[in-house]
């Protein structure tokens, strides 16, 4: 399964992304685990963590706009979880 940028923003659960690939919840995180290396939840995080890298780049999008991008519901949110996978907050990164 490819999460594409237009996908980000939603809310995304295993049982969800399992029924949009016709598998049963335990039998697509346990394929998905097994072909890419990843829980299904670590890949989407690590998508939207990489494309919220990309947005803050560009300096025309707040904080919290970037956050609603990438299926966060505040900026803090999305604070909380940038430090988690950088070590460093978005306003710092994007400085």
């Amino acid at each position: 399964m490819r999460f594409r940028r237009r996908d980000l923003a939603g809310s995304w659960t295993v049982a969800s992304l399992a029924r949009k690939g016709g598998l049963s919840r335990a039998a697509f995180a346990a394929r998905f685990t097994a072909v890419i290396g990843h829980s299904p939840m670590e890949c989407a995080f690590g998508c939207r963590m990489r494309h919220a890298k990309t947005l803050l780049r560009s300096d025309h999008l707040t904080v919290a706009a970037i956050a609603s991008l990438v299926g966060y519901g505040s900026e803090s949110a999305l604070s909380a979880a940038f430090v988690r996978y950088t070590g460093t907050t978005p306003g710092s990164y994007r400085r």
